[in-house]
Formats: structure tokens, sequence, C-alpha cells
């Protein structure tokens, strides 16, 4: 039978080892059934016995037909980052305590990841963003985010003062804690705990969410995703901003600088098993409709 994948790479939580026994798992699993496999670096540091072949996270897109990650969703996260301008597919095995991203439990490797590996599965496309801090006419640091952007205050007490643009036009100013920018991906992330609505990945919109926002008027407003954000600041006295995206900090950055934020042109591809619900994934991490049964 012909392969749909020749070469995939397994990207873990390596900070955890207790991972390792899962890890070892889909290797030994893949290795039986012929696929050439390469595991990150640090992954692989937790496998000594085992005879594999390694490299870094990030040059693991290059080399293979398909990654997987094992662990929560941050290493979904870190793995997105990592392989999205190779244009190749991701799937994700959960072994953290929420799991939007990774749909596969360990329970569920045999059965689930070998029909994915057949084509048997749903393949969704998921956008990223990315954000470049803009100095002296000169970009100093950009970086990519699947969730979310964020600016926030950052060691002051005092709120900071943003001023927002949509494609050059003026949206609004506020004085807050700081500013959210959300991926549809990212609606079930920090944006949902800052008020925000939740997006169906489906949707081409973003989420700008008010952290803290002085005037309670002040709500999230959900934009086209092909639109490009500006952040400046209007403080009178210098401060510095911290920049998230996910969780990868941008510090000091100044109440001069600009911060420009527009979708990545490239999506990830992400494949989930044949029998995914997004739905039924919110409810269950949600815990809706406990007491309802269909």
């Amino acid at each position: 039978m012909h392969k749909l994948f020749k070469t995939i790479g397994i990207i873990g939580k390596h900070s955890d080892p207790r991972i390792a026994k899962t890890i070892s798992s889909v290797l030994i699993f893949l290795q039986q059934k012929n696929y050439r496999v390469i595991v990150d670096l640090k992954s692989a540091a937790l496998l000594p016995g085992l005879s594999l072949e390694s490299s870094e996270t990030q040059s693991l897109g290059a080399q293979c037909d398909l990654v997987i990650a094992i662990g929560g969703d941050g290493t979904f996260l870190a793995a997105t980052r990592a392989i999205v301008s190779f244009n190749i597919p991701l799937i994700g095995i959960n072994l953290g305590r929420l799991g939007f991203l990774v749909d596969i439990s360990p329970e569920q490797i045999e059965s689930k990841l070998n029909n994915i590996l057949q084509g048997k599965c749903i393949e969704e496309k998921r956008y990223l963003l990315q954000a470049k801090i803009i100095r002296d006419n000169q970009v100093i640091h950009q970086e990519t985010a699947v969730n979310e952007v964020v600016v926030h205050r950052w060691i002051t007490p005092s709120m900071i003062e943003i001023v927002t643009h949509i494609n050059g036009v003026y949206l609004n100013s506020q004085r807050s804690d700081g500013l959210i920018i959300s991926t549809p991906t990212g609606s079930t992330a920090y944006s949902l705990s800052a008020g925000g609505p939740i997006l169906h990945p489906s949707l081409n919109a973003l989420i700008l969410v008010p952290l803290n926002p002085h005037t309670l008027s002040n709500r999230p407003i959900v934009i086209d995703d092909s639109s490009e954000i500006e952040i400046s600041f209007c403080q009178t006295k210098q401060i510095n901003a911290l920049v998230t995206c996910d969780h990868l900090e941008i510090p000091k950055v100044l109440i001069s600088d600009k911060i420009l934020i527009k979708k990545l042109p490239t999506p990830i591809r992400i494949l989930h098993p044949n029998d995914h619900d997004y739905f039924n994934t919110l409810r269950q991490k949600l815990n809706w409709s406990s007491g309802y049964h269909t």
C-alpha cells in the first residue's frame, strides 16, 4: 500500500520526563510500520536506550512529511511555530490537562494514529499571527503566535494608554492593563479568560479584547483576519510595555515603538481523527451541558 507519509517527526514535552513512555510507544509503533522517524533532540535525550534519529526542533519541518506533537497545548503551539513555514501537517497526542488542540489520548495511539496515517482523517487549517516591533522605522523584533499577541503593562502600577488602528483607520484609544489580539484558535485561551467570545476555527476573524479597561463600555470587538492591526502608545512619560506571543515574551517595548500585527499567509495543517467534533470538545473541556444526554 502506498504511504501518504515517509518521514515523521516527533516533538515532545521534554520538560516532563514522564512522557518518555508515550514517546517510546509512538516511536516503536511507527518504526514497526517502517516509517523513518526523527525525534527532536531534547525529547531524544529522554530515551537513552533506544536506537533513534534526532534533530533540532527547528530543522524537523525541512526533513519530515508529518510531525506529531506529544504533550499538551503548549507543546502543540511550539511545534506549530516550528513547522508552519514548511506546509506539512501536524497531529497532537494529549498528555496535558486541557488539550483543546491535542485530541488523541495515549490509549488511542494505535487505532486513531493508524487511521490518520492511512488518510482516514479530517484536515483543518488554522492561521497564525505575526507581530513586529517597529522602532525608528526599523523592525527590531518579530515573533509568531498561534493563540494570541498580548500587549501588557510591565513593571508599572499604572495603566497603559493604547491607540489602535485597523488597516490605517483609527479604532480607539484606551487606558487599560493591556490588549489581547486573538485568533479563533486562541479564543478558548487567554481571550476567553478576559471575557472574549469563542470563535469557531473556520471563521476568518480576529478578536481584540481589552484587559481591565478603565472605561467599562470598552468591549471586545471581532474584525476580519485580513486586517493589519497597529498598536501605539500615547503616554507622556516613558514606560516599558511587554508583548507576548503565546507564552514567548518580547520585553522592554518603549512608548515610542509601534506594534504591527497581521495574519501569516501560510496556515498550519492539523490532522484530526475522523470522529473529531469541535462542539464536543467545547462541551468536554468547558464542562458544558453536564446534566444533559443526547
